[in-house]
């Protein structure tokens, strides 16, 4: 997802929230400064934070992390299907629920359920490092999740694919073989 140029120089801004008095931190770090030990998780967490931060900065009117609200990113996630690499067929299309389809369609490339619910995992744990409360954590909240659960629903329809949860299944009993005399 890494989709914003990083800048070289590191910059850390506190940005005041008007409705508790408490202030978030908006980290944005250059990969240059990032220690040797980072993980691939948290180099990604820290590039989708930037880029986050930088879509709200780039927003007319410029919005504050502390003023973000669910609102803001679900037209995030929006802005983002422009850059998907998933085929999700629209109604009329006659592909329409077909797995693998048998010739190109004019049907939009849009961003897979599961690269959104990773990334929304990821800025949800973002949030809440740079100073966010889990109770006012934008990337949790109802609408979010209905916006995921309605993308999932959709693209399982339009690929003809169910993202029912796995069931674990009971391990077998082994029996000791009986010998017959």
């Amino acid at each position: 997802m890494d989709l914003v140029s990083e800048s070289t120089n590191s910059t850390l801004s506190k940005i005041e929230s008007p409705t508790s008095g408490s202030s978030i931190t908006n980290n944005s770090i250059s990969s240059g400064s990032s220690t040797p030990t980072s993980s691939r998780y948290e180099n990604q967490k820290r590039r989708d934070w930037n880029t986050f931060c930088q879509y709200l900065r780039n927003h007319r009117p410029p919005l504050s992390l502390a003023l973000c609200s669910g609102a803001h990113v679900l037209e995030f996630l929006n802005y983002l299907d422009q850059f998907g690499k998933t085929k999700v067929h629209n109604h009329p299309c006659p592909f329409f629920g077909i797995p693998n389809p048998p010739a190109p369609c004019p049907c939009p490339l849009r961003q897979a359920w599961g690269s959104l619910d990773a990334l929304i995992g990821r800025l949800r744990a973002a949030y809440e490092e740079n100073g966010g409360r889990p109770e006012t954590n934008p990337f949790g909240s109802r609408s979010v999740r209905i916006y995921l659960r309605d993308v999932r629903d959709f693209q399982a329809k339009a690929r003809g694919v169910s993202y029912e949860k796995k069931r674990k299944r009971p391990k077998p009993k082994i029996t000791a073989p009986t010998t017959a005399s």
